[in-house]
């Protein structure tokens, strides 16, 4: 049974086992590696895309779960917040090395979408299920700050 859904804007289908977590269907079968495995629980962030602009863990999402509905990767992310969001990472240099970063900008893109002006606590509640080895913690931060214009102390 096919399942068809908006992939970055476009029509996408995928003739496979529904049950298929959607994370491997986005690195396998259509090639955006964009979107990272760290632990397969839904627990690091790494996989995190935006299912109907919702932040959601891909590694533990079927693929049959998002018929009907949008997926954005970090290869469609696009728009003011995460045009700021991508612009904020870049000027104050947050990776390291990189790999749990696209989970981080996905997630901190949800999070300026539904709130516009984070307070730390908000920031703090939104990015906690985000791990990064490198613990760049501060300039994430930071760049969320910077990305909506909130005030506060440089890192």
């Amino acid at each position: 049974m096919a399942t068809t859904f908006q992939l970055n804007g476009k029509p996408e289908v995928f003739d496979g086992d529904p049950e298929t977590p959607l994370l491997w269907v986005l690195r396998d079968h259509l090639g955006l590696t964009g979107t990272k495995y760290g632990c397969g629980v839904a627990q690091c962030g790494a996989c995190t895309v935006h299912l109907d602009g919702k932040n959601r863990r891909s590694c533990v999402t079927p693929v049959g779960m998002v018929a009907g509905k949008s997926v954005t990767t970090i290869e469609g992310a696009s728009g003011k917040v995460a045009d700021a969001v991508k612009a904020a990472w870049v000027q104050i240099d947050v990776p390291q090395c990189g790999f749990c970063q696209s989970g981080q900008v996905m997630s901190a893109i949800g999070l300026l979408t539904a709130k516009p002006k984070p307070t730390d606590k908000d920031i703090d509640a939104a990015m906690a299920g985000n791990l990064c080895r490198c613990a760049t913690y501060v300039r994430i931060r930071q760049a969320i700050k910077d990305a909506a214009g909130v005030k506060g102390a440089r890192a």
